[in-house]
C-alpha cells in the first residue's frame, strides 16, 4: 500500500501564519509522500517561494509539486522552481519521477495543465489568434502530460499518479459557476490520463468544487484544493491496480 498525502492551493505569502507547517506535523506517520497540486504562492514571487520552502522544511517524506496559475503571475516561475528544488522539493512540468517508497514504487507525472472546457462545451483553436493561442497551449500541455506518463514504465512502478493544477474532469468542478469551467480545466488532460491508464489523478484550482470525480475512462480524480479539503492534506491509499 502506497500512502499519498496531497493538497493544493495553499497560497502562501507574506502574511503566512505557519498554519500549514503546523498542519503538516506528523504527516510522515500517515503518508509516504506529499504531493502539492499547484498555487503554492499568492503571486508567484521568489520571496513567496522562500516562504513555501520554509513551511515545508520539516516534512520528512519526499515532496513533489506542480506549479499553478498563481505561481506564474509574477513571471518568475523558473526562479520559483529553482528555490523549491534547492529546498528538496521536486517540481514537475511535463516530466516525471519514480519514488522508492515504503509501500512500493510510485511514478508521478506532472503538469500545470490549462483550461479550455470539456466535451460538449469545449473551446476550439479557431478564429482569432488569441483563441488559437489559448487552446494551443492546452493541446501542448496535454501532450506534455501524455509524454511524461509514457516515461513511467508499468513494469517499474507499483502505481502511477497524474499530478495537475487544472482539472481533467467537470465532475470535481461541481459547485463552481458553470461560466468558469473553461478556465478551470480541460478534457484534453483526461484524454492523456485515460490513454496512459493511471491509478489516480490529483488536481487543485477549483476552490468551490467538490473532492471526488473521475475521467470519462474511469480514472479516479481527486480535487485537493485546500478550501475543498478543509484540512492541511488528504491521504489516499494506492495499490498497484486501483484506488
Amino acid at each position: 500500500m502506497i500512502r499519498i498525502a496531497a493538497v493544493g492551493d495553499i497560497h502562501l505569502g507574506a502574511d503566512c501564519d505557519h498554519r500549514l507547517a503546523r498542519g503538516l506535523v506528523g504527516v510522515e506517520e500517515r503518508a509516504d509522500v506529499l504531493l502539492l497540486a499547484g498555487d503554492l504562492t499568492k503571486c508567484g514571487t521568489p520571496d513567496e517561494a522562500g516562504i513555501v520552502a520554509e513551511e515545508l522544511r520539516d516534512v520528512a517524506i519526499p515532496v513533489v509539486a506542480v506549479l499553478g496559475n498563481h505561481d506564474y503571475h509574477d513571471g518568475s516561475e523558473d526562479k520559483l522552481t529553482d528555490i523549491l528544488t534547492d529546498a528538496g522539493i521536486r517540481v514537475l512540468e511535463g516530466d516525471s519521477v519514480v519514488l522508492d517508497l515504503t509501500g512500493g514504487r510510485l511514478g508521478v507525472a506532472g503538469v500545470k495543465g490549462f483550461g479550455g472546457g470539456f466535451a460538449g462545451a469545449n473551446a476550439a483553436a479557431f478564429g482569432e489568434r488569441e483563441m488559437k493561442a489559448f487552446i494551443q497551449h492546452t493541446y501542448e500541455v496535454s501532450q506534455h502530460l501524455a509524454d511524461a506518463l509514457a516515461t513511467l514504465d508499468t513494469t517499474e512502478c507499483d502505481a502511477r499518479v497524474a499530478l495537475l493544477h487544472y482539472s481533467p474532469t467537470p465532475e470535481t468542478l461541481t459547485g463552481e459557476r458553470l461560466e468558469l469551467y473553461p478556465f478551470l480545466g480541460s478534457g484534453l488532460l483526461a484524454e492523456a490520463i485515460d490513454r496512459a491508464g493511471v491509478d489516480l489523478a490529483i488536481h487543485g484550482h477549483a476552490h468551490s468544487g467538490c473532492e471526488e470525480g473521475c475521467t470519462p475512462g474511469g480514472t479516479p480524480v481527486r480535487n485537493v484544493a485546500m478550501p475543498v479539503l478543509g484540512a492541511a492534506y488528504r491521504v489516499f491509499n494506492l495499490k498497484s491496480d486501483a484506488l
